[in-house]
């Protein structure tokens, strides 16, 4: 018979009732489910020392492998349960084959919390008859069971956005359908079966059925913790931002120091380069940059010992100096189509030419700037034709794309830049030379068109800055 599937894995947390599914579905003449083949202590289950030829020491060696002797050996489709504790290999493996049906198990985690408290209270992890259960009264541990809860769902978010991006779709089923006959004999279809079961298996029974408050100590606390869980996740920041690569050709190294920069856009940038070109006696133009990710790793080979850095700024002072320098004055990295696209379309009160002229006041100035973040604040959300540039990407999301190659081992802020450097040198072995001055920005230093409405739309801008890296409203000294 033809089946949709070479093979299934059940994808489940402890006490989600894995053991109560596995027992039914093994009850359909065609399915095979061989227990917890996986577990990093056993191999199906306590009892068992080997599965087709495959002891433990062999499984780890070849966990595919074993995989393969099971659809080779098993008449109908087998399958296994994986929880996160087991073989990452294996993982990684069924989430991207195709052939393999994916049955994703979850359960209310409060009673999945509470279930595991008492099955490590009596060490009872199964029951077989009513007559055997051991009773036990929780007490429940608000802290705990909010790691267990944030922790459980990111893996199921995990696994859920896993089969979204490979294009498949698994079977979700949840503890209260794996007792419905219907449900679980439709998924009996689903890994293509054609008989159906009509009774639940005997082997196992559920070991707690009384109601959650009969089962935990002190229930008020649960109400009031769950109460205080936002499930919704009201609180957070949406972000429409698309993600960035590492963007390796930009960092730049000294000329034979053990130093990587790696720049963000709109930060100091220029300063920190003249800061590398002077521990080497240099100019800035003889350091090397435009890396490919090989070169870079060939340069980390070898220099031993050394380090990478980068620099965030405050988002008021860098959304202006990337006003100043890419858009409004002319400059080595003007973006002239972006400068005339946003005086056209967004209406940006700048002359068309540059050089500006005395025309162009503080006040004119001001308004320019907020009308720029304007245009950034709808880029960043994704409500503009324009896509999300480097120069005015949050600085957050840069730093996201640097650690898909290779995070940087300092964060420095531009506040406590010198304090930083010294630092870096320190772990080098050099002294540092002294930082030059921030270059200014033109015509109209930010303190001059400072205030709260320009603090306000550059927080409306980048959120996820503020909050990411803790920034606080900006002061006249550059904090």
């Amino acid at each position: 018979m033809d089946r949709p599937f070479d093979y299934f894995v059940i994808l489940a947390e402890m006490r989600t009732g894995s053991n109560f599914l596995e027992s039914n579905l093994n009850a359909f003449p065609g399915i095979t489910c061989y227990g917890e083949a996986y577990n990093p202590y056993l191999i199906v289950d306590p009892d068992r020392t080997e599965l087709f030829g495959f002891t433990m020491a062999k499984r780890d060696a070849d966990p595919i492998g074993m995989i393969e002797a099971m659809k080779e050996n098993t008449d109908g489709i087998p399958g296994f349960r994986l929880f996160h504790d087991h073989d990452p290999r294996v993982f990684e493996h069924v989430m991207g084959d195709r052939r393999c049906a994916k049955i994703i198990l979850n359960r209310n985690l409060v009673d999945a919390w509470v279930s595991q408290r008492i099955a490590w209270s009596t060490k009872q992890w199964q029951l077989g008859d009513h007559a055997d259960v051991k009773k036990w009264k929780v007490k429940f541990d608000p802290k705990d069971f909010k790691h267990f809860y944030f922790t459980v769902k990111d893996r199921q978010r995990g696994i859920a956005r896993r089969l979204q991006v490979e294009g498949q779709a698994g079977f979700y089923i949840d503890y209260d359908d794996i007792q419905d006959l219907k449900v679980v004999n439709g998924l009996a279809r689903f890994l293509g079966e054609t008989e159906e079961i009509k009774h639940f298996s005997g082997k196992f029974k559920k070991q707690n059925p009384e109601p959650l408050a009969d089962k935990v100590r002190n229930f008020e606390d649960i109400e009031k913790t769950v109460n205080e869980i936002d499930r919704y996740d009201l609180g957070a920041l949406p972000n429409f931002e698309p993600p960035r690569g590492p963007s390796v050709p930009t960092y730049v190294t000294a000329h034979k120091a053990p130093l990587c920069f790696m720049p963000v856009p709109g930060a100091l940038d220029q300063e920190i380069r003249d800061w590398l070109g002077a521990i080497d006696d240099v100019h800035r133009d003889v350091l090397d940059t435009g890396f490919t990710q090989k070169e870079l790793r060939q340069w980390k080979n070898q220099n031993k010992g050394h380090r990478s850095f980068t620099v965030l700024r405050h988002p008021v002072a860098r959304a202006h100096s990337v006003f100043c320098r890419y858009v409004l004055n002319h400059t080595p990295w003007t973006m002239w189509e972006l400068r005339h696209g946003l005086i056209e379309r967004y209406d940006l009160d700048i002359p068309w030419d540059t050089p500006i002229g005395e025309g162009y006041d503080r006040v004119r100035h001001r308004k320019a700037f907020l009308r720029f973040l304007h245009f950034v604040t709808g880029s960043l959300g994704g409500s503009s034709v324009h896509g999300v540039e480097p120069i005015w990407a949050t600085q957050d999301n840069l730093l996201r794309g640097f650690s898909e190659f290779v995070a940087p081992d300092h964060v420095l802020r531009e506040t406590q830049i010198n304090e930083g450097l010294a630092v870096l040198a320190m772990e080098i072995g050099i002294d540092p030379p002294p930082l030059g001055d921030a270059i200014p920005d033109e015509p109209f230093p930010l303190a001059s068109i400072y205030d709260d409405e320009v603090e306000k739309a550059v927080r409306d801008a980048y959120a996820r800055d503020y909050m990411a890296f803790g920034f606080k409203k900006w002061d006249r000294d550059g904090r």
